[in-house]
């Protein structure tokens, strides 16, 4: 009986087989359709080079803007100048890997017209190549290219209660039809902010104090339109131009109280208003040619490009002063500013193989002209010995060639080796005052990178990089112009760039943990400084004041850093943890003593922490669920963190596939409100100033998609895939 039970069950299990791949063959063409194979890439990849945030099918993305998810990236940070970090350190921004012009707040409130749907990844490149303008670390915002033929698109819908309202909208259309690819893309915010900030200033000289406490509410109305048109001449060669139109038109008002004292005794107080408004606009144009030999892996990339960037604003202030010795008086100044930036571009790339010796080489070079014109005039019955109004103007050429070369040895270690040189010639001047300055340099910035894989589990890279960061055109302006908060700021004729080198090595293990340490030397840098001047007011009697403004610091200061992150999946792939933990140790000894630096610390050692957690198709609802947390310090320079910032974001989504309709509840830092307070130390005193952001609150969204939604990764050779060598 036994030896019939085997044949009888095979003989069953034969026939079973065979007529379900009966009914699979027949059923086929009408399942297959529905049928849908995905490879989903991890949250967070670690590469030699960069750490690359994968967000296209996250939960993150609905309802939010580019700005927004770029807060929630691993490795960044942002401070309460809204300017980007990377592991603590200033960072150049690209988008498709194309530099863009904004800095600081502009950056932010273009970003912000750039939907979250749009992105396919963002790359926080901490050490990159030759290819990239040598400014540190680069972050590269990657959005998605859409090409199945049709029309697609989305339409969303976002309010957001901060502790004013907001409003968000935007439409995304793309059109592909064989060799042609079209996207347009439209939006408007209505976003109101308010911002609290308390500042305490202590000044040696003569012992005084000064509390300053402030409320701004600022309102930014922001359209925006982009397009980009894409045609395959043929299998190899692609024509395409890009237009990109952005606009802010900007209300604020500004109270602000203070309270100064002179060894303890009341000196004078002051209330101060302010009421400002501003226009921004943006157009940027490129056009580009693309040849790639896919079967040869070649690729040239030509970019031409325009961008215009203009800005007006007016400012009027009223200070009124209430002084023991004076009694009491009334200040009013206005400021009116209308600023003009013209860049042009030209960019060209290459990349091939080496033959058969298993390489690839990579050569190119820029061409950058910038004409920028800053007008600035003064009004009010306060002027006293001010200067009215200048004309402040900054022309550059900044020109750079450079070539990488990698190539894989023993099928174990990676290497790559890159020079790049950037010369760059200045000139600027100021039309009354006379100001005057040239200059002109060029510097060799070499990088190298080493990768060796043990094994398919384990891996270390070592990479080393020089960089040299320059001041930013308006930082150089010495226009005297008032603040909001009773100070005065300008910019500094004398500004020298900031060269750097950096050491990273990374240790994979399992290709799950990743460990990291960085080491970053510099001798030289400029940092916020405060320095007292003296004005004549309008009765002619010498008046002190306070000016902040960028200032060069000598000194050395070596910074260590040690980061441990690891990425895993649980329950079939649908629940993703993204955990890093970060250590960093300054030392600023040498930087304190040449600079005088009374009360600093010579040594500084914090923790840094972030997770992002999400989990897809949650009771296989379609609901999808993400959270954010982060706890960063932002020392930098000669400022100190008083206490670290807690970040913190929960959001649920539920999709309708039948209708392609989403839609997201978000809840923004709800335990604890975002603040910034930090300690700045120069030779004159201590500057603590303490700021309440407005990114809390809950927001609710409704995005419609329609067409289909397929994405492709943007193309690129196999060195800059695998080797994190090219873009």
């Amino acid at each position: 009986m036994k030896n019939s039970i085997a044949p009888i069950a095979l003989l069953m299990g034969t026939f079973v087989f065979a007529q379900a791949e009966k009914d699979t063959i027949e059923s086929k063409v009408k399942e297959i359709e529905t049928v849908t194979f995905v490879a989903k890439k991890p949250t967070v990849e670690s590469k030699v080079d960069r750490t690359v945030f994968n967000v296209a099918n996250s939960s993150i993305l609905a309802g939010n803007t580019t700005w927004d998810v770029l807060r929630m990236t691993p490795l960044v940070s942002i401070d309460n100048n809204d300017a980007i970090k990377a592991e603590g350190e200033t960072v150049t921004v690209y988008i498709n890997d194309r530099k863009t012009v904004f800095t600081g707040k502009e950056l932010k409130e273009y970003l912000k017209t750039i939907p979250a749907d749009n992105l396919m990844k963002i790359e926080v490149i901490t050490s990159p190549s030759s290819r990239y303008e040598a400014t540190g670390s680069v972050i590269n915002i990657v959005l998605k290219k859409r090409d199945d033929e049709g029309m697609k698109g989305s339409v969303t819908f976002n309010n957001r209660q901060n502790t004013k309202n907001s409003q968000y909208t935007n439409l995304n259309l793309n059109y592909h039809k064989k060799n042609f690819t079209q996207t347009l893309v439209g939006s408007y915010g209505d976003n109101t902010n308010v911002q609290s900030n308390s500042s305490l200033y202590t000044l040696y000289e003569d012992n005084s104090t000064t509390q300053i406490n402030s409320k701004t509410i600022r309102r930014y109305k922001s359209p925006s339109v982009s397009s980009t048109s894409e045609f395959e001449l043929n299998n190899k060669n692609t024509v395409g131009v890009i237009l990109e139109y952005y606009q802010s038109n900007s209300v604020s008002t500004s109270d602000a109280e203070g309270l100064k004292k002179i060894n303890g005794e009341f000196d004078n107080s002051y209330t101060q208003s302010q009421n400002s408004n501003g226009l921004n606009r943006n157009i940027g144009t490129n056009l580009f040619y693309k040849w790639y030999d896919k079967e040869k892996n070649k690729i040239l990339d030509i970019n031409l490009g325009t961008n215009y960037y203009g800005q007006s604003n007016d400012s009027y202030y009223i200070k009124n002063i209430v002084s023991a010795e004076d009694g009491t008086s009334t200040r009013d100044i206005g400021v009116r500013t209308d600023t003009e930036n013209r860049n042009y571009y030209l960019k060209i790339d290459y990349t091939q193989p080496l033959g058969k010796l298993g390489g690839n080489f990579e050569i190119g070079g820029k061409m950058n002209f910038n004409n920028n014109v800053i007008p600035n005039d003064l009004y009010g019955n306060n002027l006293g010995n001010l200067s009215r109004n200048d004309i402040f103007h900054y022309e550059d050429n900044l020109s750079s060639i450079y070539a990488n070369y990698s190539k894989t040895f023993f099928k174990k270690l990676e290497t790559r080796v890159g020079l790049r040189y950037e010369y760059i010639d200045y000139k600027i001047r100021q039309d009354i005052a006379g100001n005057t300055r040239r200059e002109s340099y060029g510097k060799f910035l070499p990088n190298i990178l080493l990768k060796y894989s043990f094994s398919d589990k384990y891996d270390l890279s070592l990479t080393y990089n020089k960089n040299i960061w320059r001041p930013w055109y308006a930082e150089f302006n010495p226009f005297l112009i008032p603040n909001n908060d009773g100070f005065y700021n300008r910019g500094n004729l004398d500004l020298e760039p900031n060269p750097s080198d950096r050491v990273y090595m990374k240790l994979g293990i399992l290709k799950k943990y990743f460990i990291s340490a960085r080491y970053m030397f510099t001798d030289q840098d400029y940092w916020t400084d405060y320095v007292q001047g003296t004005i004549q007011n309008s009765q002619g009697k010498e008046q002190k004041i306070t000016i902040t403004q960028p200032s060069n610091f000598a000194g050395k200061v070596h910074k260590y850093y040690i980061f441990a992150n690891t990425n895993q999946t649980f329950f079939k792939n649908k629940f993703t943890v993204n955990l890093g933990l970060g250590w960093y140790y300054i030392d600023n000894s040498d930087f304190n003593q040449k600079n005088k630096l009374e009360g600093a610390n010579n040594y500084i050692s914090y923790l840094s922490a972030s997770t992002n957690l999400s989990y897809t198709n949650l009771f296989n609802k379609n609901i999808n669920l993400s959270a954010w947390v982060e706890a960063s310090n932002q020392n930098n320079g000669n400022s100190t963190t008083n206490k670290p910032n807690i970040f913190h974001n929960i959001s649920a989504t539920k999709i309708f596939p039948k209708t392609q309709m989403e839609v997201s509840l978000q809840l923004m830092n709800i335990f604890q409100r975002p603040n910034y307070d930090a300690t700045t130390f120069t030779q004159g005193g201590t500057f603590r100033n303490a700021s309440k952001w407005d990114w809390y609150g809950a927001s609710i969204s409704f995005v419609k998609r329609f067409g289909n939604q397929k994405v492709k990764e943007n193309t690129k050779t196999d060195a800059e895939k695998n080797g994190g060598g090219g873009k």
